[in-house]
């Protein structure tokens, strides 16, 4: 795994703060009265401890509700004078630094769009040299780990230590229940990198409807990731933008009270003793399914061979469907998911029909040489 370039040290900047942390407040930052009625709800739960509102909307198409704009800072201070919350904002220029900075606004967020553009990010990361505000990043529209890690690095190597990752999920490109798919996977690929890098879930960008907040929640959490940014509006009906995916503050509480915030670790022993004994039968499968895909593949090679011999083609459709046909009924009585087998299926499939070309090729290239 290759690990972040340049990113030796990470400052866990909200030590002090409940973890994991939770970030809430309006998509877009209206009026003032939204504002402040909002972020004084919020603030009465005392589970919050990050109070997050949109100043510039970045809309795909122009003539919408695209922020308040500077306005908007002259509420989040009063927000932070009233209530005692950080606050924090998108940004995606160097103007958008500078009132940041004037404002006094607590932490900075990189939304998904400018995430994917590096020269946006350079510019970003060169015009906060020096200033020691954290700095959060959400992944690039589509699953590009290296984009990803990209930023990090701009920020990191312009002397930005306080960083963390936000994952709000991927461009599906086609219609799905959720707005934006989750692949927890890069996410957890990310960490892998980067041991010490926090990871921020934003379940109202993922779900893009309150119904999968919830569940999406809990998935972040069990997940082991640091925090949760979710939407929250004092009345989402009238909200100008995104009002499906925003919570009340009442529902985001509740929703706080029945999410469970599980241990990374525990000094149980006995717990620690039976964990590992399950563990080891995992490994020990994992090698014996290891072994026994290097035998199929070894068998795969063979009839490559025999079909070169006898120049038959490599893709025998009737003998794939009836692979798929016969695996699925088994696989779903063992208790897998219909899903999950063909995946498995079509990624040795795929496999096998590179197997077999590199075996033809090579035999081919053996008789033309005599």
């Amino acid at each position: 795994m290759t690990k972040l370039k340049n990113i030796s040290k990470i400052s866990k900047w909200f030590d002090g703060l409940n973890e994991p942390l939770i970030i809430a407040g309006p998509c877009s930052a209206e009026s003032e009265e939204q504002v402040m009625q909002t972020a004084r709800e919020i603030a009465a739960s005392g589970k919050v401890k990050v109070f997050r509102s949109g100043i510039w909307k970045p809309r795909t198409r122009p003539g919408n509700f695209e922020g308040v704009g500077e306005e908007g800072l002259q509420w989040l201070q009063q927000v932070k004078k009233e209530t005692g919350l950080l606050t924090a904002i998108e940004i995606a220029n160097s103007e958008h630094a500078d009132l940041a900075i004037k404002y006094d606004v607590d932490i900075l967020w990189i939304g998904a769009r400018t995430t994917s553009n590096p020269f946006s990010i350079q510019e970003l990361a060169d015009h906060l040299k020096g200033y020691d505000k954290p700095v959060m990043v959400k992944n690039p529209i589509n699953p590009d780990v290296s984009l990803w890690v990209g930023a990090l690095e701009r920020f990191h190597k312009a002397g930005v230590n306080k960083l963390a990752a936000v994952h709000r999920g991927f461009y599906p490109f086609e219609p799905t229940t959720l707005r934006n798919i989750p692949k927890w996977e890069v996410a957890i690929e990310l960490k892998s990198m980067c041991h010490d890098l926090p990871i921020i879930c934003d379940p109202s960008h993922i779900a893009g409807n309150t119904e999968y907040i919830e569940e999406i929640s809990q998935k972040a959490l069990d997940l082991n990731m640091d925090g949760l940014m979710i939407e929250t509006h004092y009345n989402p009906t009238v909200a100008l933008s995104d009002m499906n995916q925003q919570l009340t503050p009442n529902e985001l509480d509740t929703l706080l009270d029945e999410l469970i915030f599980r241990r990374t670790t525990t000094k149980d022993e006995d717990f620690t003793s039976i964990l590992e004994t399950m563990r080891g039968k995992i490994d020990s499968i994992d090698q014996q399914m290891l072994e026994l895909l290097s035998q199929r593949m070894n068998v795969v090679e063979e009839i490559g061979k025999y079909k070169s011999k006898n120049e038959v083609t490599i893709l025998q459709l009737r003998r794939w469907e009836k692979i798929m046909s016969t695996r699925l009924k088994l696989g779903k009585s063992l208790g897998l998911t219909e899903d999950f087998i063909k995946k498995l299926l079509q990624l040795v499939h795929k496999e096998s029909i590179q197997r077999q070309t590199e075996v033809m090729n090579k035999l081919t290239s053996s008789k033309k040489k005599y």
